[in-house]
């Protein structure tokens, strides 16, 4: 029997849903409907006047529905400082003027029928973007990374010929303590052989220097190949 690999879970399945209404037949639409869809998140549900003490990393997005009056704006405000996107579905046409024109960052949909489809397909494009945007914040800190550590070897590269003249000046001094018999103390003349032995060492070190620094150009000069036959290809 042939081996299938494991489908990958979808952004939706692995969300947490915020729902914040004090309505609780909004709440129940919504995850009623939710069932019905192949995947299905998380939810916390929250009163509007709960809402200030809600923990961003608990929620992948929130959800804002019908609230005690005067709550709105606050809800909303707190809401966006999560820096998690906020969809708020309204009941009449004032709320949606009024939250599109005060909460820009709010994504308003109006409840009309069949809303509660337009929301499934909102939420999953919402989902998809914070982890596509995810995934590139990683390999951003990832290629940060890099940058440190590729300036880290080039400096440590460019260091590299002075650090080897004094290396060699210690290196050639204890062999010259070391070839006068007599002239040191047993325990004198065990320092110095330590002092040596560590110079070959760290002369060994850098020798795997200029073997890096060979393979670096090296692969500068494959990669500016490869541009140069891209370049050629699409002229």
């Amino acid at each position: 029997m042939m081996e299938t690999s494991p489908q990958p879970e979808s952004p939706i399945e692995t969300a947490t849903v915020l729902i914040i209404s004090d309505d609780g037949e909004f709440a129940r639409t919504i995850t009623s409907r939710w069932q019905s869809e192949r995947t299905v998140p998380l939810f916390t549900l929250m009163s509007g006047d709960l809402c200030p003490g809600v923990d961003p990393a608990s929620f992948e997005f929130a959800i804002v529905g019908e609230v005690r009056p005067g709550l709105l704006p606050s809800v909303l405000t707190i809401a966006e400082a999560s820096g998690r996107p906020v969809i708020f579905v309204a009941s009449d046409a004032q709320s949606v003027y009024t939250v599109r024109e005060t909460h820009t960052r709010t994504l308003v949909l109006r409840q009309h029928e069949g809303w509660t489809d337009a929301l499934m397909l909102l939420a999953g494009e919402v989902v998809r973007a914070q982890h596509a945007m995810k995934r590139v914040q990683a390999v951003e800190a990832a290629m940060a990374r890099e940058r440190a550590q590729a300036t880290l070897g080039r400096y440590m590269l460019d260091l590299r010929h002075n650090l080897s003249d004094a290396l060699t000046s210690i290196l050639g001094n204890s062999e010259l303590l070391l070839a006068q018999p007599g002239t040191l103390s047993a325990v004198a003349r065990e320092q110095i052989e330590t002092i040596r032995n560590m110079s070959v060492r760290i002369h060994e070190i850098f020798q795997r220097f200029s073997s890096l620094e060979t393979e670096l150009r090296y692969a500068d000069k494959q990669a500016g190949n490869h541009k140069a036959y891209a370049a050629s290809a699409r002229a």
